[in-house]
């Protein structure tokens, strides 16, 4: 069901001017939205607005079937905003946005750096108007640096940042993230930045520039392999769904597909070891501690695969949580989305859309749970420049485009 609640969110006030598009920017304006922020996201009506408008073959459809610019991709990124199609290369759209901005407590973009000074609505420029605005700029290498210049996708943050070395079997190809997690993670360290930046504000009344880079946020989170390398300078090598650090701590295949296994201790190793009838394998002394564990991986791992392939999915997992050893289940999305614990927490969440076909779309809702301020659906994704007119009564410029 669509959550509408009159309780004001934990941002409700704030006014966000959202010039950006793909994933990364619009996931932290998405976030800031549903946490009760006014967007409005402005889109280039050259272009039909945001690239990822056009990103099939997932669309919400109309009530005679055809294709919307709601495809699933966009509406990922885009709900809880208003959208406003302005030409921001001609004078006229470069003054709606100064007004708009000029109304704005945060600014945020993902143009390549020095892409809006001609348009005089880069950081520097707004910043000088209006001392109080949180400006954040995101881009593939950030504002400075040999690489400023170059465009950033997520494939190439992964690729350029590492992460892709780190994924994929041990002998196989460098292998991206399933989804876009460098831009997404990019989003979300925005959001924190503005945050704590709109913190500052409201205590100083200063406002500032956030210069956030897609390589950077993923180096960033690379977190214990990164750690790994710097304490070792041994560059960190693809393990498939193996731990660098922790043994036995993988995917393993039973008798009709693989379950996860995670042991987290010596205590828990002997658990397992009982509970699938190895314990002999939980008193060798190669394996009685974890750094033992990973000296011997390869023997370890051997040994319970040829356990473990004898044993059906949920007979071992019953063992496991009757051990109280840490495993579970490799699910698809459906069996994710539709798991009891999903339904249970509220993970999908329908949105109402009347111009579609069954009055709603689906979304996956933000997974914040507040107790005195919850997350509000209070807008479905936008088609694109639907709220342009009613935008541009509150300003002071006839439309003419």
């Amino acid at each position: 069901m669509t959550d509408v609640s009159e309780t004001p969110g934990a941002l409700d006030g704030l006014y966000v001017l959202d010039l950006s598009r793909i994933l990364a920017g619009p996931t932290a304006t998405q976030m800031l939205g549903d946490l009760g922020a006014t967007v409005i996201k402005v889109e280039n009506p050259k272009t039909g607005g945001d690239d990822t408008r056009g990103w099939g073959p997932n669309y919400a459809r109309d009530a005679e079937g055809n294709a919307t610019d709601l495809s699933a991709y966009f509406m990922s990124a885009n709900r809880n905003k208003q959208s406003i199609a302005v030409d921001i290369s001609t004078p006229e759209g470069q003054d709606i946005v100064r007004q708009l901005a000029a109304r704005a407590d945060v600014v945020i973009e993902n143009y390549k750096p020095d892409g809006l000074v001609k348009y005089g609505l880069d950081h520097e420029t707004l910043l000088k108007a209006h001392p109080g605005l949180v400006y954040c700029s995101i881009s593939g290498f950030g504002q400075t640096g040999p690489n400023r210049a170059q465009p950033g996708y997520d494939l190439m943050a992964q690729g350029y940042g590492g992460i892709m070395s780190l994924t994929g079997e041990p002998d196989g190809a460098p292998m991206k993230v399933g989804v876009g997690i460098a831009d997404v993670m990019c989003g979300m360290y925005a959001t924190i930045g503005i945050l704590a930046a709109l913190r500052h504000r409201d205590a100083t009344g200063q406002g500032q520039h956030i210069d956030l880079s897609l390589v950077d946020a993923q180096m960033a989170w690379l977190i214990n392999e990164g750690g790994n390398f710097l304490t070792s300078g041994q560059v960190p090598e693809r393990r498939g769904n193996a731990h660098p650090n922790i043994v036995p701590y993988d995917a393993f295949a039973c008798s009709d597909g693989h379950i996860l296994i995670a042991v987290g201790n010596d205590a828990q190793f002997v658990r397992f070891c009982d509970a699938i009838d190895a314990p002999k394998l939980g008193q060798d002394a190669r394996f009685t501690t974890n750094l033992l564990r990973i000296e011997h991986r390869v023997a370890l791992t051997d040994a319970l695969s040829q356990v473990l392939k004898t044993l059906s999915k949920d007979d071992v997992l019953n063992r496991l949580r009757a051990a109280k050893v840490p495993g579970g289940p490799i699910h698809d999305v459906a069996e994710a989305l539709g798991s009891d614990q999903a339904q249970a927490r509220g993970t999908v969440v329908n949105v109402a859309r009347g111009d579609v076909a069954d009055g709603h779309v689906r979304l996956l809702a933000n997974p914040l749970k507040f107790s005195a301020t919850p997350v509000q659906y209070r807008r479905p994704p936008p088609r694109f420049g639907q709220d342009t007119d009613a935008i541009l009564a509150t300003l002071k410029i006839a439309k003419k485009q």
